[in-house]
């Protein structure tokens, strides 16, 4: 499951500016490499929840917490 939220989290950066200054942010915080993590972990709990609560994704909402 971890890999599959990293790759799901580097897909998620593609031509998606407001994640990719979300992860600028994060990487001026902790190295790139965490800052993946931190979103790979991120997305897995969103997915958790969204399951949980069948609601759909809200990238807004995302990239705020």
């Amino acid at each position: 499951m971890k890999w599959a939220f990293s790759e799901a989290a580097v897909l998620f950066l593609r031509k998606n500016p407001e994640a990719q200054a979300w992860l600028e942010k994060k990487s001026n915080q902790h190295n790139k490499a965490k800052a993946l993590t931190i979103l790979a972990h991120k997305l897995g709990r969103a997915v958790f929840f969204m399951l949980k609560r069948k609601v759909t994704f809200n990238q807004e909402q995302f990239l705020s917490g």
